[in-house]
């Protein structure tokens, strides 16, 4: 899909949106968003970060995905220029831009190839930061910001500026937090259709408005009665595994299940690999093994799927 044919779907009489979720912690599927709450959302953005008519706004991102859609929509709300540039892991523009939308796998590529001194502001999402990026973006000048929300919500309902090194994450206006009894975050808006919506993140809340995030639910590995987040493990890791990779779970018979590592290599790198895990003091979180493969499953926009091998 281009800008221009959601233009067209944008200014029907249609007063929902089609969307698909991403896929990465299921099957992908078709929902329905209102405009309104789109709408909600754009404002909500448009006021923080001051975009107006003058603003220019650019999108190196699929539209067929919430954040292609909704950078559209707050130029539309604007009536402010959108750049669409190519859908690449590569970026390389030269001209001024107010808001940038990107995804962790391009923060190396614009801060490269980008004139950043051009770029007024950054927000990052689809997937966690790794802390060697964020620590590279935080040596910048660049206003850069971590991204919290979902198909569901119309994009982003926090952020958190990669300057922080906690990586808060704070509510959008309108926006409140809460956990369940299993210390999954729970989103109250006072301005969108959903109201109240719960989900699988694992957070440490901080108050009723900000939040640091842990992993997911369904990620959790249950070692010995040791639950352990696979995405915690992989912050750890991130530092020596130098290929893309996953943590999962594998079964064992004395410990129910253990941290396994799955990571995108030949062969041939496997005791490499093990040599670098079994280099950090990680105790019990320490993947017992290591699998090879040749590619990781991915979903269509570049997501790491988490299969049990």
């Amino acid at each position: 899909m281009t800008v221009e044919e959601f233009r067209n779907e944008w200014y029907s009489d249609t007063p929902y949106v089609v969307a698909h979720t991403s896929g990465s912690t299921g099957i992908p599927k078709e929902i329905h968003l209102l405009k309104s709450d789109m709408r909600a959302s754009a404002e909500a953005t448009n006021r923080y970060f001051g975009i107006g008519p003058d603003s220019v706004l650019a999108i190196p991102l699929s539209m067929d995905y919430i954040a292609g859609k909704m950078m559209a929509v707050r130029s539309f709300i604007a009536g402010c220029r959108l750049v669409e540039l190519p859908v690449s892991n590569t970026i390389d523009f030269r001209h001024h831009v107010d808001l940038l939308a990107i995804v962790p796998s391009q923060v190396r590529s614009m801060l490269e190839n980008c004139d950043l001194s051009g770029i007024g502001n950054v927000i990052i999402g689809g997937a966690p930061l790794p802390d060697n990026e964020r620590i590279q973006l935080s040596a910048t000048t660049l206003k850069c910001f971590c991204t919290y929300g979902m198909t569901e919500t119309c994009s982003h309902v926090a952020l958190a500026d990669v300057k922080d090194r906690h990586l808060t994450y704070r509510a959008m206006p309108g926006v409140s937090f809460d956990t369940d009894s299993r210390g999954c975050l729970k989103i109250f808006s006072q301005t969108m259709s959903f109201g109240v919506l719960q989900t699988n993140d694992v957070v440490e809340l901080i108050d009723g408005s900000a939040f640091r995030w842990c992993g997911r639910a369904d990620n959790v590995i249950n070692s010995g009665g040791i639950k352990i987040l696979a995405e915690e493990l992989e912050e750890s890791l991130a530092g020596v595994i130098d290929v893309p990779f996953y943590i999962t779970g594998a079964a064992d018979e004395k410990w129910g299940e253990v941290p396994q590592l799955v990571a995108e290599a030949p062969e041939s790198m496997q005791a490499e690999l093990q040599a670098a895990v079994d280099s950090l003091c990680l105790g019990k979180r320490r993947p017992r093994s290591v699998v090879c493969v040749d590619k990781l499953s991915r979903t269509s926009n570049g997501k790491i799927r988490r299969l049990r091998l």
